[in-house]
Order: C-alpha cells, then structure tokens, then sequence
C-alpha cells in the first residue's frame, strides 16, 4: 500500500517562494497520478495542481503562472514549486496519489503572511 508524507510548509512573506515535496513508499509511486490540494480555513478542500503518470499536468486558474506541478520517479517524489505566493495562499496543502485508490498525505501547512 502507497503511503505519502508531505513536507516543506511553513512560514513566508508574500511575494516569497516555498516548495512543497511529497514522497512516497511502499508502491510504485510513477504509476500514480499525484496532485496537491490545499484547504484553508472555513472552505472545502481544493484541486491545486496535477500531474499523470505520463506528466500531463493541470493547474487551478488561481495558481497558473505562479506554481509548477513535478515529479521525479527515481526519488519517488512529487514536488509544487509555489512562487509568488499570496495571502489567499494560505491552507493546509495535501499531496494526493491515485490508481485505483485515492492516497492522502498527513497535510503540511502554509501561511504567507508578513
């Protein structure tokens, strides 16, 4: 059974960069479309970003331009670069791993804010 863990959340200015990693055990991560969600507070959970296992990806209009969606099958990772981030930016972000079976990650927090 694939199992997700996501790191890199945290503190940032807006206007700043974070990358977020999402890294895999236990399956073949490559077979796996990923994408990253994010929920902020009082809202429903939302699509980010996509990636398919043959790297198609997919962007939410709110993020087009400023974040890209990648993985790397050697290190069994997804990543989102998030650039030029924004107060609205601000959510739990979640990496999500589907084949089959949907996958979740634990979440890992963002908040742009001075």
């Amino acid at each position: 059974q694939l199992q997700v863990v996501e790191f890199g959340g945290g503190l940032v200015q807006p206007g700043g960069s974070l990358r977020l990693s999402c890294v895999a055990s236990g399956s073949i991560f490559n077979e796996y479309n990923v994408s990253w969600y994010r929920q902020a507070p009082g809202k429903q959970r939302e699509l980010v970003a996509s990636v398919t296992s043959g790297g198609i990806t997919n962007y939410a209009d709110s993020v087009k331009g400023r974040f890209t969606i990648s993985r790397d099958s050697a290190k069994n990772a997804a990543y989102l670069q998030m650039n030029s981030l924004k107060f609205e930016d601000t959510a739990v972000y979640y990496c999500n791993a589907v084949r089959f079976v949907s996958i979740w990650g634990q979440g890992t927090q963002v908040t742009v804010s001075f």
